[in-house]
């Protein structure tokens, strides 16, 4: 996949990078797959806001995908989709009994290919297997934590894990964080990584295409009143006056860290993203 570039005719073309869509076969969606979405504008039931910079922004459907891939099952691969709920593409595809369904489309996999899910299945891009019957050092995507419960990690556009070792009926896998994290063998995997590795140049060049997304203007705290954010206040420019920068809540922003110490998973975790 390439991205297209433009000739500076504007302030905003000048430095626009935008996908090329080369690897896209299919432009409309299947109708049985899309459900309605509904904006909530980053309010909760009682219309207070309770995630800010959300509002607006162009109307999308949600696209159903299976990322369970229960079935042990071949399907054939009709159709390379955008989807405007992800960073990656979706691939449909189709089983033998007709039925169809949508999966996070893997690098490499075109129209034509098929795919299969099951411990006998091949070593190949887009197939599933549980991580028992796959090899170490394998590069894997949409992975499950929970045995049934469907991928959770490792789904965006161009990430990848690698499965480490495997002992004692658990195994490791080193995810793109560089977190190395325990999963049970019983937990399925995609061989392969997330296609449209091009999605990180993306580079959206003007304030509109942000607002088609949904994302509304940040201000900055230093230009607030002192009421509104700690930051605000003082005459002219004036430092936050703080050790560092902190949120509208008084929190620190950077280098701070949330996670839960008695977290039930942090037994889970061999080593953290952030070990030196």
């Amino acid at each position: 996949m390439a991205t297209m570039k433009f000739k500076p005719t504007t302030p905003s073309r000048r430095n626009m990078a935008t996908p090329s869509f080369d690897e896209l076969t299919k432009k409309t969606p299947e109708k049985s797959l899309v459900v309605t979405k509904k904006k909530d504008a980053g309010r909760n039931n009682y219309g207070k806001i309770t995630v800010r910079h959300h509002g607006g922004g162009n109307k999308q459907k949600y696209r159903l995908i299976d990322f369970k891939r229960s079935a042990d099952e071949s399907s054939k691969v009709i159709g390379i989709e955008y989807d405007p709920n992800r960073t990656s593409y979706i691939a449909l595809l189709e089983n033998d009994d007709g039925k169809r369904s949508y999966i996070v489309a893997p690098l490499g996999v075109t129209d034509g290919d098929v795919l299969a899910s099951g411990a006998n299945a091949d070593i190949k891009p887009g197939n599933v297997l549980p991580i028992s019957a796959i090899p170490v050092g394998t590069v894997i995507h949409n992975i499950e934590l929970y045995p049934g419960k469907g991928a959770q990690l490792v789904r965006s556009a161009g990430a990848f894990a690698q499965l480490m070792a495997k002992e004692n009926g658990t195994a490791q896998v080193r995810l793109p964080s560089g977190e190395v994290r325990i999963v049970r063998l019983d937990c399925k995997a995609t061989i392969g990584q997330v296609g449209n590795l091009e999605h990180e140049t993306v580079k959206l060049g003007k304030a509109g295409k942000t607002r088609h997304l949904g994302i509304r203007p940040t201000v900055r705290g230093s230009v607030m009143n002192p009421c509104d954010h700690p930051h605000g206040g003082g005459e002219g420019k004036s430092p936050i006056g703080h050790p560092g920068p902190v949120t509208p809540w008084g929190k620190p922003a950077l280098g701070y860290k949330t996670r839960n110490k008695k977290a039930r998973t942090n037994k889970f975790i061999v080593k953290r993203r952030n070990a030196r």
